[in-house]
C-alpha cells in the first residue's frame, strides 16, 4: 500500500486490527469482519507497527513469550516459538537483552519477530524500513521476500517508490483516505507514456507520416537528427516505428526507450485531493497507539477514519 504521508494508511491498517472503528463500509480479513468477527480477525493478523511500543522491562525473548501467551499459545510452545522467530529475524543472540538497549535496526528486527511469533496468516508491516539506513532497509527487503517466498501473506505500507516496487505484487496506491488504483507495478506503469527517442543518421527535410494509425502514440517530432515518439507501451511501438522508418529509407543510428517510472505514476495519482480534505499526518488521524498492539477488544474512544474513505 503506497501513499503520501497523511493518506491513511495506518488509519486502514487499525480499522484492520481493531484499533479503530471504521466509520462506514466492511472490512474482512479471510471472509472474517474485522468488528463482527473481532478475534478471529485479531488471530490472524501479526502487525509490525511504525512505533515501538514495546514493553521495555524485560528481555525481548520474554517479551515474545508473553505476547504468544496473549494469543493462547502454551508456555513450552511460546519458548520453542520466541526462539525460532528471534532466528529468523537474525537478532537470537540478542535474547537476553532488554529492547531498550538494541540498535535502531535490531528494534525493527524485533518489531517483525514480534508479529510472527503467532504464525499468522497475514502479516502487516507499516512502514517497515522508515528511518533505517540504505543496507539495513535492504537487508529487510531481503527479508520480507524470504517470508513472502515461504507463503507469507504480506500488507506492507510504504512511501518508498523503490520498496513498492521492488516488493510488491500488487500496489494499492492510497490519497486522502481514498484508494486511487490497484494495480501490479508493470500495470501502473503501463498506463504511462513512454518516451522512444531515435538518432537519425541524415534526417529527412520532411518527416513521413509515421505510425498514424497507432491509437497508442500521442506525438511524433523530429528535433534536427533527433525522432521523439511519446506512446504508450513504448516497447510495443518501437519495433512498428523501426519498420516504418527502415520502409521510408531513413538510417537509425541508435534508438532508446525510456519508459514511464512507478514515481511518475505516484505523482499523477497522488497530486491532486479530489475529496477536498487535508489529513496532516497518520498519527493524527490515528492517535497514540501506545501499547495496542496486543490490545483484545476494538476501542471506541478512538478518533474514526476519515469520512469517504474508500476501504
Amino acid at each position: 500500500m503506497l501513499g503520501p504521508n497523511g493518506a491513511g494508511k495506518t488509519t486502514f491498517i487499525n480499522i484492520l486490527v481493531g484499533l479503530v472503528r471504521k466509520s462506514g463500509g466492511t472490512a474482512r480479513v479471510f471472509g472474517h469482519d474485522v468488528e463482527d468477527d473481532y478475534r478471529q480477525t485479531r488471530d490472524a493478523i501479526g502487525l509490525a507497527p511504525q512505533e515501538f511500543n514495546v514493553d521495555r522491562f524485560f528481555p525481548i525473548r520474554e517479551v515474545l513469550e508473553h505476547k504468544a501467551g496473549y494469543h493462547g499459545v502454551p508456555a513450552n510452545e511460546a519458548a520453542d516459538r520466541a526462539d525460532e522467530v528471534l532466528k529468523q529475524v537474525g537478532i537470537y543472540d540478542k535474547r537476553d537483552t532488554r529492547f531498550d538497549w538494541l540498535s535502531g535496526g535490531m528494534k525493527r528486527r524485533f518489531l517483525l519477530a514480534r508479529a510472527l511469533i503467532t504464525d499468522p496468516d497475514l502479516l502487516i508491516l507499516d512502514e517497515p524500513t522508515a528511518g533505517v539506513d540504505v543496507q539495513l532497509r535492504r537487508d529487510l527487503w531481503d527479508l520480507v521476500t524470504d517470508l513472502n517466498e515461504q507463503g507469507k501473506t504480506i500488507l506492507l505500507t510504504t512511501h518508498y517508490i523503490e520498496e513498492a516496487e521492488r516488493l510488491c505484487d500488487e500496489v494499492a496506491i492510497l490519497d486522502s483516505g481514498q484508494v486511487r488504483t490497484v494495480a501490479t507495478p508493470a500495470e501502473l506503469k503501463d498506463r504511462g507514456t513512454d518516451r522512444i527517442v531515435v538518432e537519425l543518421r541524415s534526417p529527412p527535410a520532411t518527416l513521413p507520416d509515421l505510425l498514424s494509425d497507432d491509437d497508442r502514440v500521442e506525438a511524433v517530432e523530429l528535433d534536427g537528427h533527433q525522432l521523439t515518439v511519446t506512446a504508450r507501451n513504448g516497447g510495443l511501438v518501437a519495433p512498428n516505428l523501426v519498420r516504418e522508418l527502415d520502409r521510408a529509407d531513413i538510417e537509425i543510428v541508435d534508438l532508446e526507450i525510456t519508459r514511464t517510472s512507478l514515481e511518475e505514476i505516484f505523482v499523477e495519482l497522488t497530486s491532486s485531493d479530489e475529496t477536498g480534505n487535508d489529513i496532516d499526518s497518520d498519527d493524527e488521524a490515528t492517535g497514540d497507539t501506545g501499547e495496542g498492539d496486543d490490545t483484545d477488544q476494538p476501542r471506541e474512544e478512538q478518533q474514526v477514519a476519515p469520512d469517504g474513505g474508500q476501504r
